[in-house]
């Protein structure tokens, strides 16, 4: 079975993680981003304190291909699990998956995107969803941005050095900046009523 590769985001030129921080008046909010897939499934964790973002970190969790659809499920499961356990997220965002010709693949990451969900509702957690164009357009402002596009502007949101080397735990960054960005919106909004 495929290990978790995981690894501290790239330093961040602004707030340290969360256990390094300096006291603040408010404890910071963990968000943790899920970019499903059979193959890969990203995974990326946003902090926010006193406004400011920071990434503790990300990682991608792969599957060997050889192995039946249940065990890589399972696998998958079991290591966004102790994803979760171990950064405590308060919420939790995870992609839809892009339905275009090619219904399988489709079909596969829905599968991976359904763990993620069981994932978090045996934390407790709720989890909202978001589709990649949605999650493009919030982060680089174009909703067909490419990967590439998408991993510089998480380095530049998040004050990385260096953008993640995995472009699914880059995804997955995006998706927690996207759930956060609609968080604001949408107090913005109520507060506007």
């Amino acid at each position: 079975m495929g290990k978790t590769t995981a690894r501290s985001a790239p330093k961040a030129k602004g707030p340290r993680p969360a256990h390094n921080a300096p006291r603040s008046s408010s404890a910071p909010l963990v968000i943790l981003g899920v970019d499903p897939g059979l193959r890969v499934t990203g995974w990326g964790i946003v902090g926010v304190q006193d406004g400011a973002l920071f990434s503790p970190a990300c990682g991608a969790i792969p599957t060997q291909a050889k192995r039946p659809t249940e065990e890589r499920l399972h696998h998958i499961f079991q290591e966004l699990c102790d994803v979760i356990a171990r950064w405590r997220p308060a919420e939790v965002a995870v992609e839809d998956p892009f339905v275009g010709e090619n219904v399988r693949s489709a079909f596969a990451v829905g599968e991976a995107r359904a763990v993620a969900l069981l994932a978090s509702a045996q934390a407790g957690l709720a989890a909202s969803a978001y589709a990649p164009a949605e999650v493009k357009l919030a982060v680089t402002g174009y909703g067909r941005s490419d990967k590439t596009q998408v991993q510089e502007l998480v380095r530049v949101q998040l004050g990385m050095v260096e953008a993640p080397e995995s472009t699914d735990a880059a995804d997955a960054l995006a998706v927690a900046l996207c759930h956060h960005m609609k968080r604001i919106e949408a107090a913005r909004l109520e507060r506007a009523l």
